[in-house]
């Protein structure tokens, strides 16, 4: 079977995320409490951080778009604190920004800059991060995210948007990702072809395995034998 397309999960594959989101956090705490002190100086940190939480916690009927979630939560924030949603656009710009600082982990542009010559490159993500503005976007042919698809990882809507954005058959595509359920069972549900990004040597937790199986996307080139047409058979 001919690989036409391969698509790739964004945080924990490309980059580490919790200390993006951690960084980002503190950011927008920092910035809150240059510009609206009443809120920081009752709500520390962490105490911010609990806050948004349990705020998004019952709401998981817009855990798919988690830009409208926060902007939502920063509106209630404000007016339970006796301001107005004046705070809300330049406090998610805040918060985004930050969030889009990252550090890709290493051979990640050199992977995505020799696999696109050969390949439909597509990204696949639940979350905000933006790889235009991240300054990757180059390497990407299309972006589907849960927000604009109406539906998170692992829902079987999102991996058929990308199916139908790079015009393949599931079977012509590769989904890498670190998330065994929702890149790895999510894609391989719709048909598609599946590499698990192991960063951290993980045992697989059961059931049906990935197709490939990587300590990092660095791999991928060597693993797919780059202009041969079929990746290697089932990882061990």
């Amino acid at each position: 079977m001919t690989l036409r397309c391969i698509t790739f999960d964004l945080d924990d594959t490309l980059w580490a995320c919790a200390p993006v989101i951690q960084n980002a956090e503190r950011t927008f705490h920092d910035w809150l409490g240059a510009h609206y002190p009443g809120i920081t100086r009752r709500m520390n940190l962490k105490a911010m951080i609990d806050h948004r939480q349990r705020w998004f916690r019952p709401r998981a009927h817009l855990h798919h778009d988690l830009t409208s979630l926060r902007k939502q939560w920063l509106a209630a924030l404000a007016v339970e604190y006796g301001y107005d949603d004046a705070l809300v656009e330049p406090g998610f710009r805040v918060f985004w920004e930050a969030r889009n600082q990252v550090a890709l982990y290493d051979d990640v542009l050199e992977t995505l800059d020799r696999l696109r010559h050969h390949y439909t490159i597509g990204a696949i993500t639940n979350g905000n991060a933006d790889v235009h503005y991240i300054g990757i976007g180059q390497y990407f042919d299309f972006v589907v995210t849960a927000a604009g698809a109406g539906h998170a990882k692992p829902s079987p809507e999102i991996f058929t948007a990308a199916l139908d954005e790079a015009a393949v058959a599931a079977h012509e595509a590769l989904h890498v990702g670190d998330d065994p359920e929702r890149d790895v069972r999510g894609a391989a549900r719709v048909g598609m072809r599946t590499a698990w990004v192991n960063t951290h040597g993980m045992k697989w937790p059961g059931g049906p395995g990935p197709d490939l199986q990587m300590l990092h996307v660095g791999e991928l080139p060597s693993r797919l034998l780059i202009g041969s047409t079929n990746p290697e058979e089932r990882a061990s």
